[in-house]
């Protein structure tokens, strides 16, 4: 089984559109593909107040997409040919209790792509990409804990710079991808013929 791991430092930086494109361009591979969301404290809720993503009486709820509109993130996953998608949502910090449900997902699985840093502290994946973009000042404490483990860099570049040479990172060291693959990408165009050959190869 091969697995997969999209990360990325902030919200909107477009791990959903890596993983959506990598199962578009990847279909030999028959994916299950996992969100895993953690919700509190502002985490994925810009404005810090309650989201949909949160569980009313547990820790953690992990749900089977079968909504095949494109409305949502997961459901977009299986328009683009996943065979099978799972929501995971936990608390903040709590997603060791939800790793058994995961883990039996997995096992059922034929190959595996997740949408997660946090993942990483359970899961030994084939592939973990890290998503940057320079324009954006938030880096997730779980994308920082996580930037050792990248196999290589997909790197936001606007159309007609040159790669990012300036950062809002001041705070971030960059040192443990420095000797990394970097892989620029030109939203709306997320997944380039280039990160599909370095996955395909990867695994």
């Amino acid at each position: 089984m091969a697995i997969i791991v999209i990360g990325g430092h902030s919200r909107n930086v477009g791990k959903t559109s890596v993983v959506a494109g990598l199962i578009a361009a990847l279909p030999e591979y028959h994916w299950t593909a996992l969100k895993i969301t953690q919700y509190g404290h502002g985490v994925c809720s810009a404005s810090g107040e309650a989201c949909h993503c949160a569980t009313d009486d547990h820790s953690w709820a992990i749900s089977e997409e079968k909504d095949r509109s494109g409305e949502s993130d997961t459901s977009r996953f299986l328009v683009v040919g996943a065979a099978r998608v799972w929501w995971v949502r936990t608390e903040q910090g709590r997603l060791a209790e939800a790793m058994p449900a995961i883990r039996q997902r997995l096992a059922e699985s034929e190959n595996v792509i997740l949408e997660s840093n946090s993942v990483l502290k359970f899961v030994r994946p084939n592939v973990y990409l890290t998503i940057l973009d320079p324009a954006n000042a938030d880096f997730k404490k779980s994308a920082q804990e996580f930037l050792d483990r990248a196999d290589a860099v997909i790197l936001h570049q606007p159309n007609g710079q040159k790669a990012a040479t300036k950062t809002l990172w001041s705070e971030v060291s960059l040192k443990p991808i420095a000797h990394l693959p970097v892989f620029c990408i030109h939203p709306p165009e997320y997944v380039t013929p280039e990160i599909v050959d370095f996955v395909r190869a990867s695994l």
